[in-house]
């Protein structure tokens, strides 16, 4: 089945203004169009919902349109992010859904975006939990995954996709922030070109600098499954948890931490004043205080940019990076698109 990208494209043309003024990649100003490296599973059947609902921090049922809004309300949403965790409260996996049934009568059908290295795993944990439910799940391998970003002179970025809903088979906005630009799901071998005109394949490096300086976690390194915490990680601030939909696994810790409204410490994007050695900082490496405090630790990068775990209380100090005995210097900042004041 193929989804029309139409009305979901259309519905995108608002946030160009605030996507070109937050995107500062440079190049020609076209739209950059960076190939991802992420899985995609296709869960379907009567139960899918329901399955995800008791997995994942996200409310699923917002993508079921039987159980969608009532008529004249805002129109159910095409993509929504979320993070799978264990017992403990701590992140296995972040994913992006994606909604491919229209309406009530059809059959629900959802697309999972996954890192491609967990995708065996996560296969694993939704079938341990399936049960009998009646749910099909299976990779997506004839399927393609993009991020679009457009530029000063991207053009009717919308209106092209409106066009080319044959290839499209889904377009909308990225779910976590208006930063990230859009996301598009194709048939393998699509042709870019033809879907939005004059658009350019980017460098994927360049994607991950733009995370990494807009602090947005992605993947494993990012977020190592069983030590990231959701909230610190800034799930809530990228739309990716309800406090209201009831259990789900991991849901105790979670909640509790959100109603003490107390968190210290944050992933945030860093900067080095010059670029590092590719693969030199190990996992978790520690970050320190002037005067040899602990003020969190890396994550992950790439050049002069990388993400981490630090205490608020540190980040307007100076700061630097203990890697085997010597001390690289870095600055940590709070991403312009963060909800103001950011006091959790």
């Amino acid at each position: 089945m193929l989804v029309r990208a139409g009305a979901a494209a259309a519905a995108t043309a608002t946030t160009l203004p605030g996507l070109r003024r937050l995107w500062r990649g440079g190049g020609n100003g076209a739209a950059a169009c960076f190939p991802l490296g992420r899985a995609l599973l296709d869960v379907r059947g009567a139960e899918a919902a329901l399955l995800l609902q008791g997995l994942l921090t996200n409310d699923v049922t917002r993508l079921v349109a039987g159980d969608g809004p009532p008529p004249g309300a805002a129109a159910l949403p095409r993509a929504l992010y979320a993070h799978a965790l264990n017992v403990q409260g701590r992140c296995l996996y972040d994913v992006i859904l994606y909604r491919l049934h229209e309406n009530p009568e059809e059959e629900p059908r959802i697309l999972l975006e996954c890192d491609s290295g967990v995708l065996d795993a996560i296969q694993k944990h939704l079938k341990l939990y399936k049960i009998r439910r009646k749910v099909n799940i299976s990779p997506c391998l004839d399927l393609s995954l993009w991020a679009i970003v457009p530029g000063e002179r991207a053009g009717d970025i919308a209106g092209s996709l409106a066009k080319c809903a044959d290839q499209a088979l889904i377009s909308t906005p990225d779910p976590r922030t208006e930063v990230m630009g859009w996301r598009l799901i194709t048939k393998k071998g699509a042709n870019l070109s033809e879907i939005i005109p004059g658009s350019q394949i980017g460098n994927i490096q360049d994607y991950h600098r733009h995370r990494y300086k807009q602090g947005i976690p992605e993947g494993v390194k990012d977020l190592p499954p069983g030590v990231a915490l959701p909230l610190e990680s800034n799930l809530a601030y990228m739309n990716g948890i309800s406090f209201t939909k009831g259990c789900y696994i991991g849901q105790e810790l979670t909640a509790r931490t959100h109603h003490m409204g107390v968190i210290r410490k944050r992933l945030l994007p860093v900067q080095f004043l010059a670029p590092l050695p590719r693969d030199s900082i190990p996992e978790g490496a520690e970050i320190l205080t002037e005067s040899g405090k602990s003020a969190g630790k890396f994550r992950a990068g790439g050049g002069d940019l990388g993400i981490a775990l630090l205490r608020l209380a540190n980040i307007n100090e100076p700061l630097c990076l203990n890697i085997a005995g010597d001390k690289v210097k870095l600055t940590a900042s709070i991403p312009e698109w963060w909800p103001k004041p950011a006091s959790k």
